[in-house]
């Protein structure tokens, strides 16, 4: 890797720094790519080969412009470039732009764009593609990007290879949100003067990636194939990529134990599988490439229920919840218990000084009580149904734990399942619930993934993992609004220490652990693992070291 010269303002560099996660940063960035290899190491990578993937569950679309789920981001990050990519301390690094300059008052960010990239389809990528995937998706139906955006007020594109961000008030998160899933560059010819959200070529994705969408059979796999125009000379390795569907754990496990699985994401396995598995030579579980994410798991109050409109029942419930109990029983030791809804791994924004509801079954009942719930003769103050995101095991056992905790403060819960699709409609679009258990990314920085869990702009919307407790609090929102806009690091820091308290007291939505996921692969791969959003980035660096995997 050749030298960078980060070129910023010296005032405003100084404050960047404090912000963290270089989120400002103007990049000028000479001689091979970061994850690339020279020389003799790419003359001796071994090429081929079949990689065969866990994918649980079956995605419901392939395209993150407007469903951010799990599954359809695994996929999607093979299949679309974004303009940059990060490493592991999450700095952004050259992918489709390959530099960028940000103004010294940071209302101006002009991207330099990678010249000779194709989309799948053969088309030129061009700066037409960014600014009309900005225009018509990132700033309008995107459920991360919607309010990042928002102060962009032009975009320029004074040739092809370049675009020019144009900003009202400074945004500070935005180069944290660039790579291929964080902001998806969509293909204008195919997408301009359509119906965004119905287009055909969601489930059959065109993008400028690594790979080429070749065939989704429900319920059993996708398929994807290497591309032979990619921009990176000699990427990727793979000829295939392979998800499968496998909805039993154990046969997950089965699978990934007898080699028919080489990479499995996402907690593939239940904890005691991963602790067996860990001790197989042929096998490796790892918790790197997931540090752009910063997961949290949560409890989400409908606060339009009878019962949990009362802000006492919700503070009830949550002193009802022995965190650390859950973090070890059903976690196995994967997660640690969360006492805000921004994650301690974001440093510069975690407030650790909040009022806290720790575990405390006799405030709890105090509570209830206090609140005119008593138990009836069978010891019952009332029921709730509670919806667990069905991504596994874990999350049920999640549920089961939770139904448990409550029973001891006289709170019937009856768990119903349902599969992805059935969960997110019931959840965001009909608000069918009682309380549901979910987990969202935070991402570098708050007003990524943090903020959409309670402004209530999002509300009406039908968008997936944005507010659904049904939360209205007009000093949060306002909070929300100013980060949002607001170019000084120290005072952002101020303001989501503030959003933070507001929301805690109110707790419409409950912080349950900071999660930490574990993939699981073969010892057979190399390039598995590269950067710190790799788990939503592409697999181009993988390949295997012995002879490559047939079919």
């Amino acid at each position: 890797m050749m030298g960078r010269d980060w070129r910023v303002a010296g005032g405003v560099r100084r404050r960047l720094v404090v912000a963290a996660a270089a989120m400002m940063t103007a990049a000028v960035v000479v001689g091979v790519i970061p994850g690339s290899q020279g020389g003799a190491a790419a003359q001796e990578a071994r090429q081929g080969g079949t990689l065969s993937i866990i994918l649980q569950p079956e995605p419901v679309t392939l395209t993150p412009s407007t469903n951010m789920a799990q599954p359809t981001q695994v996929v999607a990050g093979n299949i679309f470039d974004g303009l940059v990519t990060y490493d592991f301390e999450l700095k952004p690094k050259p992918a489709l732009a390959e530099r960028w300059e940000v103004a010294p008052d940071g209302l101006t960010i002009t991207f330099h764009l990678r010249s000779g990239v194709k989309w799948h389809d053969g088309k030129p990528f061009s700066a037409a593609d960014v600014k009309w995937s900005l225009e018509n998706v990132w700033k309008t139906i995107h459920p991360r990007n919607k309010s990042l955006f928002e102060n962009v007020t032009q975009v320029d594109t004074p040739d092809d290879a370049t675009v020019i961000l144009r900003l009202s008030k400074p945004s500070l998160p935005i180069l944290s949100v660039l790579n291929g899933v964080g902001a998806p560059i969509l293909p204008k010819h195919l997408y301009d003067g359509t119906d965004v959200l119905n287009n055909p070529y969601n489930n059959k994705p065109v993008g400028t990636g690594p790979f080429v969408f070749k065939e989704w059979k429900r319920g059993e796999y996708v398929e994807l194939t290497r591309n032979p125009d990619y921009w990176e000379a000699g990427k990727p390795h793979l000829d295939r990529l392979l998800f499968r569907m496998i909805p039993d754990a154990a046969a997950r496990a089965a699978a990934i134990e007898k080699g028919e699985i080489q990479y499995a994401p996402y907690n593939p396995v239940p904890f005691r599988d991963a602790e067996r598995l860990a001790k197989l030579p042929r096998l490796k579980v790892d918790t790197r490439g997931y540090e752009w994410l910063s997961p949290l798991l949560y409890l989400d109050f409908n606060v339009e229920n009878q019962y949990l409109k009362d802000v006492r029942v919700r503070r009830a419930i949550a002193h009802a919840i022995d965190r650390a109990a859950l973090a070890k029983i059903v976690w196995f030791g994967y997660a640690k218990p969360a006492i805000s809804p921004v994650p301690s791994s974001l440093v510069t924004f975690h407030n650790a000084k909040l009022p806290q509801y720790p575990f405390d079954v006799k405030k709890a009942e105090a509570l209830l009580d206090e609140a005119g719930l008593k138990r009836d003769a069978n010891g019952v103050r009332f029921t709730l149904t509670h919806d667990f995101l069905p991504y596994g095991d874990d999350y049920r056992r999640t549920g089961e734990f939770l139904k448990q905790a409550l029973k001891r403060v006289g709170i019937e819960v009856t768990i119903r399942s349902q599969d992805s699709a059935a969960f997110i409609k019931r959840v965001y679009v009909d608000r069918d619930f009682d309380f549901a258990i979910s987990y969202n990314n935070a991402f570098p920085d708050p007003q990524i993934g943090v903020v959409r869990a309670f402004w209530s702009g999002w509300l009406g919307t039908g968008t997936p993992w944005t507010n659904g407790s049904g939360y209205r609090n007009a000093k949060a929102d306002a909070l929300i609004q100013a980060a949002g806009f607001e170019g000084d690091p120290a005072t952002r820091v101020a303001q989501f220490n503030e959003f933070q308290d507001i929301v805690l007291g109110d707790v419409p939505s409950l912080p349950l652990l900071e999660l930490n996921f574990f993939s699981v692969y073969s010892s057979d791969l190399e390039g598995i693992v590269e950067q710190g959003d790799q788990v939503y980035s592409s697999l181009k660096n993988a390949r295997f070291v012995n002879a490559p995997k047939g079919n």
